[in-house]
Order: C-alpha cells, then structure tokens, then sequence
C-alpha cells in the first residue's frame, strides 16, 4: 500500500509499505480521510519524532472497515461499514481510565503514536480502542467531516475542564483549525466567545463562526477591550497557540476565579513566568488538555452532526496523500485552516 512515511526530522516520503492485517481484537480500515494536525507537523520538524523510524503519522481518522479479526464478534464492527477511529489505545483499567481520562493512561500507545497512522491507505486498528467502542460507525456522514470528530472532541475535553457554560465570556487566543473549533464549541454551550489572532482571514472565519469580538492585538489591546466588554475579565481563557510567550501574554486576560487553559502543545524546554501570588489571591485555575476521552469523542460526533456546516467551514483545503507535503507546508506558514487528506474508494 502506499503511505507517507516519516524517516526522520523534516523527512516524510511516500513509500509502498505492507498492508497491515487485523490481528486479535482488531480491525483495518481502509482510510477515505485523514486530517493534518500541528501535531503531526510539530513532530515531523522535530519535536516529539517517534523513537522508532521509520513511523507512519496521522490520527484523524475515517474510513470503512475491511478486515475484521478473531475475537471482535461483540464489537458490532461488520465489512464495509463506515467508521470514525478514536486515536488512543487506552487499556481501560488503569487510574486514569477508571477516571473516564483515557488520554492520561498509564499504558498508552496509539495512531501515529507507537502504532502506524492514518496516511496511509490502509490502518491497523489496536485491539484496545476496539475494546474501548473507540471504533464508531458514522453512518452517512461524509468522510472529510468524519475526520474533524477527533479534533472536536480535544475541543470538547477543555471545555469540559474549564467548566464552559452558558453566559461565559470565553476569550480563544490563536484562531488556526483548533481554535476555530474551541469558537464553534464555546459558541454552541452559549458563551460569548472573543477571538484574538493577528491573522485577519483566520479572525473573519471566527466571525463567521459566531464569535463575538475578533481582535487583532496589532491594532487593538486585548485586555482593555475585554475589560470594557467584561469589567472583569474573561471566565475561561484558552490558549490554542504553541509559545509560552504568547500564552504568558494573555494570562491577564482571565478574571479573578477563572480559567486560563493551556491547550496548545509548547516546544520542549520552553517555560513561561507565573506569579503565584496572581494565582493564589485571585484564585485562578490554571489547567490544560491536549486530547480526549472516549466518551468525548462520541459526544463530538453527535455534536460534528448538529453543527456539520461550523465544522467544514473549518477545513480549507483537501488534497490526495502524493499533496501531503504541500499541505505540511500550509500548516508551517500558517496559510489556510484545516487540511484534510482524501482517499479514493
């Protein structure tokens, strides 16, 4: 089969590879989407590469199942059915999954993360997101749409953690495809969402997409605007950039009782400054989260359904797996939003 393989930092070719065959407990899907996370392009520069090379990235994935193997009889899994695939191979048992917090489980692997991902035309589902219903079919829903279940259902797990609710002020810093999707989902709970970005394509789509203040801080001050709109400060800040910088920029932005998540994944080493007399007399909750349950993730596919034209909005461009360096290279220079990669039948 074909698939785009990682050799090492900022080398990613596509190379024939054996097709991979469903062992116990698991199922291949052949893959019709793929979606490019800045994860996948953090990692391919660098930060991050696997242990083991060659590897095979991509965890935003959809497609239909085409090998069912021994031991998955109970999972309601069939030939030719059409699925989303939750990325993580939690094992279910430990602290953290008896929590219901699979992505900190203690024995974790998963696609493009110790397992081979989904640029490639076929992928070998792990025997434990079989287990864990990770593998859901999706019924008519298109295959691109398919593909954002993942990266909204990491939108959903912070506003989750950061308590969204109705009537919230929820400033968004950094408007790329995920913190379109933190607007969509903060817009959807009822909070009036603020976005700031100093890229003024990417703060119209947020505009589009119901926020309510779109703000470029090279033309206006955050702080002072949301303090105007507030008199307190934002309820939930969310950090959707990867420099520390930045985020520590923006920590003033949150009220006193708030709370400011870093979701953005920083380059190792790098640190921000916190005062902790800020955080202890204003009783800030400073948190952050960087993936999702499987439990949220099938809570994102219904809500990918009841907001299916917020959520392609999102998606810029789509392009074949032989495009797949090209569409690295949009995500490096930050042109467009969201790609996603598409497979023929």
């Amino acid at each position: 089969m074909k698939a785009a393989v990682v050799y090492r930092k900022n080398d990613i070719r596509i190379a024939e590879v054996p097709r991979p065959r469903a062992g116990s407990g698991e199922v291949v899907v052949k893959v019709r989407a793929s979606g490019i996370c800045a994860t996948d392009v953090k990692i391919l520069s660098g930060a991050g590469i696997p242990a083991d090379l060659p590897a095979i990235l991509g965890h935003e994935v959809a497609g239909t199942v085409v090998e069912v193997g021994p031991g998955t009889e109970d999972c309601g899994l069939h030939f030719g059915q059409r699925v989303a695939v939750y990325p993580i191979a939690a094992c279910g048992e430990c602290l953290y999954c008896r929590q219901g917090r699979n992505s900190l489980c203690l024995h974790e692997h998963g696609l493009g993360h110790g397992d081979d991902g989904g640029f490639a035309e076929y992928v070998r589902i792990p025997a434990e997101v079989v287990r864990l219903g990770g593998v859901i079919d999706i019924g008519d829903m298109p295959f691109d749409l398919a593909a954002m279940i993942e990266p909204t259902s990491c939108c959903i797990a912070a506003a989750d953690q950061c308590r969204t609710k109705a009537g919230d002020t929820v400033v968004v810093v950094g408007v790329g495809p995920l913190g379109l999707l933190h607007t969509v989902v903060s817009t959807a709970l009822g909070a009036s969402v603020v976005c700031v970005d100093v890229n003024e394509d990417r703060l119209a789509t947020a505009r589009s997409l119901g926020a309510k203040r779109a703000i470029n801080p090279e033309n206006e001050d955050a702080q002072e605007v949301v303090r105007e709109m507030t008199c307190v400060g934002a309820d939930v800040v969310i950090a959707a950039v990867g420099f520390p910088q930045v985020m520590e920029n923006y920590l003033p932005l949150v009220r006193n009782g708030g709370v400011f998540n870093i979701f953005g994944g920083t380059p190792r080493g790098e640190t921000m400054t916190v005062d902790p007399r800020w955080i202890h007399y204003g009783e800030i909750v400073l948190t952050g989260t960087f993936a999702s349950s499987v439990n949220q993730f099938h809570k994102a596919f219904s809500f990918v359904q009841e907001h299916s034209k917020d959520i392609e909005a999102v998606i810029s461009s789509r392009c074949g797996l032989d495009d797949i360096l090209a569409a690295v290279r949009r995500v490096q220079k930050g042109e467009g939003t969201k790609s996603v990669i598409l497979f023929p039948e």
